[in-house]
């Protein structure tokens, strides 16, 4: 039979036909197989996919295919994140709604998933800004009102003016909004709303431990740095007021050393203990501060005029504003400690303020003139009757005496603040509460729930929520006594929708709850999680925090959404990042006009460790392609060599040796590193050998190595392989069959290349049976032409001999 030319256009399309009402990749409510719940991030709809979207799910298709082939019930789901600032920004810059633009983005994203064979079970599709999501954003929030969970303050907060609404602290990367990487965050007083998540601090911080081997070192590492939790003294010094001023350090031993005390100008006694003028000096360092990177600050300050008394020795000291110092971390106060405090050293040598040691090293001595300061624990000098001591044991006595007298306390503090989530915008999740003249904040009776967001709204881009001008939005009646009141106009931060969505697939269509507790306990946690290290501080610390909300009010038993997390590399195009924004993307759909889908993904998964950054190079994308179009041209010209007798020739046996060669390579990286690029390699080399061996195979031979090539080939190119799964006769779909199985008598090589040494320099390899006994192999090596040139002349006084393994020739 000639062989048939790889036209991509054609097949693609043909099986792309076939799937479309297909049930092929739903999941099983209830099975008695194991189950294998496998995740990529759910995506905003922003419009066209490019390249390196298609390699994050390329990397998740691939594992859902294989253990469909293993034998799980697999969940493989897929939605949509689609509320967000992009979606009002478009409209305003449009005018267009932002729910007609991101249903169109939607639908053209799914066209495109579609195109590239993605085995998504669409359904169980979510999205967000649909009534039936949101409403149970809204019931969650009603019940963490309930625990307490969620209220309401006056604070300042980070604001974007491009974006023109509040920012978490996450959302704020080096003083700009992450999304307008240029744009400085300013700080602003607003009255917001917050979810409690330093409740869970503790628990968020322990529970890492159990993440650890499944999710990546890094992450863990952010997390626990973002979480930040510090343990020390909490201390009162006493104010020439009169008033308190409490401190937090970690380093109570150093307290001696102390020569000021530092407010962070935002701290509620700044004010009330400078002038008009300190206090505008005080507000200019905010905005400052907020608008520069953590490692851009000038340290800068002013005396208020006041000072305020040590608890320990009774010493007064000046009491100073200082943009380092930072109402969020402790206390929003700080000892200043020059001589053990690097920033304490800059700012007090800055402005004349003593240093003064009372810390020395071990073996040392206390510095007169310190030019820097000394961090160590160390021994504890002219610090009364602390003196002498270690540091730690100084620390535990000191705080002692300040419980025992009532000045201070054991204390912990920690980084993360809680989770700001309003909203001066439109496209989001309205919150569920009324503000009464009479009962104040009133939340909406769960059985009111959606509060839907009208769509007729005009979106000016400006502080104010556009929800605000909307009357009949706006207006309302108390649930509690029935009166007029108003509405909440702010709307939830979208990670909101994002920390709870991997529930709802399990139930998507669930109108009783968020899901249903049983389905979860089938499903849960996530098998695999797999997105981008970008969420490491946001997404991932979100869901974590929703997780155990979800299991403390009763509706899961897990702690943790996911036992494995993997985060994939960018891909990258003349140099940077492939972004729409930097105008560098290859568009998926081009790729797939061009090329076909099997080789944007097949490419995607080769150039590079799926953990690895890659490079765009269309002269790889073009190496691809041929080899899917030798594959196949093989296939369809072999056909009618399958009905071949039988034969036990070496070609067989090298083809079979080099089949489950393969089987086992792609097994072991499917099952532990995912190095799917030597994957295909692997594949390409066994094509290789095929092609070497062309009309020397029997025809049993043939056909089980080309189904095998088939079914590994499946994971990474499913519509080359159903069609040639077809093409071979057989039916039913490639994902649904059963995975090769390795054979490792088969895959074991008759001989091995052994290497030879002389005085322990590789000079040469030899080859021997795999089960040759040391005699041979030394009377081998000893032979070969080219160690004889190393040998010749020489006194042999040894031959070491490692089957297997090595020669070493000793010669003199």
């Amino acid at each position: 039979m000639p062989e048939k030319p790889y036209d991509h256009s054609q097949i693609e399309l043909k099986w792309r036909q076939r799937w479309e009402n297909a049930t092929l990749y739903q999941a099983e409510e209830s099975s008695s197989k194991p189950k294998y719940y496998v995740l990529e991030m759910l995506p905003y709809p922003s419009g066209a996919l490019h390249i390196g979207h298609i390699r994050n799910y390329s990397i998740g298709d691939a594992l859902a295919r294989y253990k469909w082939m293993r034998g799980y019930n697999v969940l493989h789901p897929m939605g949509w994140d689609a509320f967000g600032l992009p979606a009002e920004n478009a409209a305003i810059k449009n005018q267009r709604p932002p729910r007609e633009w991101t249903l169109e983005n939607v639908a053209a994203m799914k066209r495109t998933y579609q195109r590239f064979a993605f085995s998504y079970d669409w359904e169980r599709e979510v999205s967000t800004c649909e009534p039936e999501y949101y409403r149970w954003n809204q019931w969650f929030f009603l019940k963490m009102l309930e625990r307490g969970l969620a209220y309401r303050k006056k604070a300042l907060v980070n604001w974007c003016s491009e974006c023109a609404t509040v920012l978490a602290n996450e959302q704020v990367v080096d003083g700009c909004c992450w999304r307008h990487e240029t744009t400085p965050v300013e700080q602003r007083a607003l009255e917001q709303w917050f979810l409690k998540i330093t409740d869970y601090a503790d628990e968020l911080l322990r529970d890492l431990a159990m993440l650890e081997g499944g999710w990546p070192e890094r992450v863990l590492t952010m997390q626990r740095n973002w979480i930040g939790r510090s343990e020390g003294t909490e201390t009162a010094f006493t104010l020439d007021t009169g008033a308190p001023l409490r401190v937090f350090t970690t380093r109570v031993d150093t307290i001696y050393g102390a020569t000021c005390v530092i407010l962070a100008p935002e701290h509620p006694l700044t004010a009330a203990l400078v002038d008009a003028e300190g206090q505008a000096r005080a507000k200019a360092m905010v905005d400052a501060r907020a608008s520069q990177g953590p490692g851009d600050v000038e340290k800068e300050g002013f005396f208020t005029g006041h000072y305020a008394v040590n608890p320990y020795n009774r010493e007064s000291v000046p009491v100073w504003v200082g943009n380092f110092v930072l109402m969020g971390y402790g206390t929003g106060a700080i000892m200043a400690v020059p001589a053990h405090d690097q920033r304490d050293f800059e700012f007090c040598s800055k402005y004349g303020i003593p240093i003064r040691p009372v810390i020395r090293p071990v073996e040392g001595e206390l510095p007169s003139a310190p030019t820097e300061a000394f961090l160590d624990d160390g021994i504890v000098e002219n610090s009364g009757e602390w003196s002498g001591l270690s540091s730690s044991h100084a620390r535990q006595r000191m705080t002692a005496k300040a419980e025992a007298e009532g000045f201070g306390k054991d204390a912990v503090t920690f980084r993360i603040k809680d989770w700001g989530i309003s909203r001066q915008r439109y496209w989001g999740t309205p919150i569920p509460v009324i503000h009464c003249p009479a009962c104040g904040v009133v939340p909406v009776p769960e059985n009111e729930l959606p509060v839907r967001l009208p769509l007729d709204v005009k979106i000016t881009g400006t502080g104010r929520s556009p929800l605000a001008d909307v009357p009949e939005f706006v207006n309302a009646r108390c649930p509690a006594c029935g009166c007029a009141a108003r509405r909440e106009t702010d709307t939830m931060d979208t990670f909101v929708d994002s920390s709870w969505y991997f529930y709802r697939y399990c139930d998507s269509r669930n109108h009783q709850g968020p899901f249903d507790p049983g389905k979860i306990g089938y499903w849960f946690p996530i098998d695999q999680y797999i997105g981008g290290v970008e969420h490491a501080i946001l997404h991932l610390i979100y869901s974590r925090f929703f997780t155990k909300v979800m299991r403390d009010i009763g509706l899961i038993t897990n702690s943790e959404p996911t036992r494995r997390l993997f985060t994939q590399g960018m891909v990258i195009r003349n140099g940077r990042k492939m972004s729409k924004n930097l105008g560098n993307v290859v568009a998926a759909e081009e790729v797939a006009d061009k090329y076909g889908a099997d080789t944007g993904r097949l490419f995607a998964l080769f150039a590079a460790p799926p953990e690895k950054d890659v490079d765009w190079i269309d002269a790889g994308v073009d190496g691809i392609y041929r080899f899917l179009g030798r594959v196949y041209r093989f296939v369809t010209r072999s056909l009618e060599q399958i009905p071949g007798p039988p034969g036990a020739g070496a070609a067989d046996r090298r083809i079979l040796r080099k089949l489950h060669q393969t089987i086992h390579k792609i097994t072991d990286d499917f099952e532990t590193r995912w190095h799917f690029n030597t994957c295909i390699a692997s594949l390409m080399e066994l094509v290789n050998d095929l092609h070497a061996h062309e009309g020397k195979l029997s025809g049993p031979v043939l056909r089980t190595t080309l189904e095998n090539l088939t079914l590994l080939l499946g994971p990474f190119a499913p519509y080359l392989a159903e069609e040639m799964w077809e093409e071979l006769g057989r039916t039913g779909p490639v994902c649904r069959q059963p995975w090769p199985v390795y054979d490792p008598d088969l895959a074991k090589e008759d001989e091995i290349e052994i290497p030879v040494q002389v005085n322990g320099k590789l000079r040469g390899r030899v080859t021997a049976p795999v089960d040759a006994l040391p005699d041979d192999i030394e009377r081998r090596a000893l032979g070969d032409d080219k160690i004889k040139q190393f040998i010749v002349g020489k006194q042999i006084v040894k031959v070491i001999t490692v089957p297997g393994k090595l020669v070493n020739i000793v010669v003199k």
